[in-house]
């Protein structure tokens, strides 16, 4: 048991490291090598060039992949000369669907829909299972 709680406190010590150390031994001393006045410069400039191009790299990265995450947001433009055209809401656009390609429609739209299904189960593995089996 004495084990045990002795574990629980060194797993305490790794899965919080911003909390403070405790001792209990009055002669017992630290010394951070790194936040010291004395201590050299640890970064050249060039390294500093390199860190702000590889923070910039990364966060047009993370802008990418909130475009990909989230695509029902409207697109922000800076540019007054940009445009762009729906072909499928136009007026000019064909609307009819023979028997054949509306029941391929159909089709494609249930496998979407039991995609989407599927997918949520993926994407959210919390959620109860729900059964329509009564025994």
């Amino acid at each position: 048991l004495e084990e045990a709680a002795m574990l629980k406190k060194y797993a305490t010590f790794h899965l919080n490291p911003e909390q403070p150390v405790v001792s209990s031994d009055p002669t017992a001393s630290g010394r951070n090598f790194f936040m010291r006045q004395s201590a050299p410069e640890q970064e050249s400039a060039k390294d500093t060039e390199i860190r702000a191009k590889i923070l910039e790299e990364a966060w047009l990265l993370k802008k990418y992949a909130e475009f990909h995450l989230h695509p029902e947001e409207p697109v922000v433009s800076s540019d007054s000369t940009s445009c762009g055209r729906n072909y499928f809401s136009r007026l000019s656009a064909d609307e009819y669907l023979d028997a054949e390609e509306d029941k391929e429609c159909d089709k494609i739209l249930e496998e979407a829909a039991m995609l989407k299904k599927y997918a949520t189960f993926h994407l959210n593995p919390e959620q109860l299972v729900v059964s329509s089996d009564p025994t």
